[in-house]
């Protein structure tokens, strides 16, 4: 095989990828900016976020929810996403 025969085997092999999606590596996940759900009353408990503190912000799936303390996100992690549709039904009303 040629030097010239080989590089063209190389980049159709190469091409023949470009098409397809790559899961995201640690460092492109990291780039990804989570979004702040903005809830007001903690998922877990349902108090008043700020009553017992700063809130505690715990991310799932890329975005942030308010937790009320520090607790909270070992019950979050049970049932995560009962939880954080409970924040988000409360931000959509």
């Amino acid at each position: 095989m040629t030097k010239m025969t080989t590089i063209m085997l190389g980049c159709i092999l190469l091409g023949a990828g470009l098409g397809h999606a790559q899961p995201a590596t640690q460092v492109e996940q990291s780039l990804v900016q989570s979004i702040e759900v903005g809830n007001k009353h903690c998922p877990v408990t349902g108090r008043e976020i700020g009553q017992m503190g700063p809130a505690f912000k715990y991310e799932y799936k890329g975005k942030i929810y308010n937790l009320c303390c520090g607790g909270c996100p070992r019950t979050f992690n049970t049932e995560p996403e009962k939880y954080s549709k409970i924040a988000e039904d409360e931000v959509k009303n």
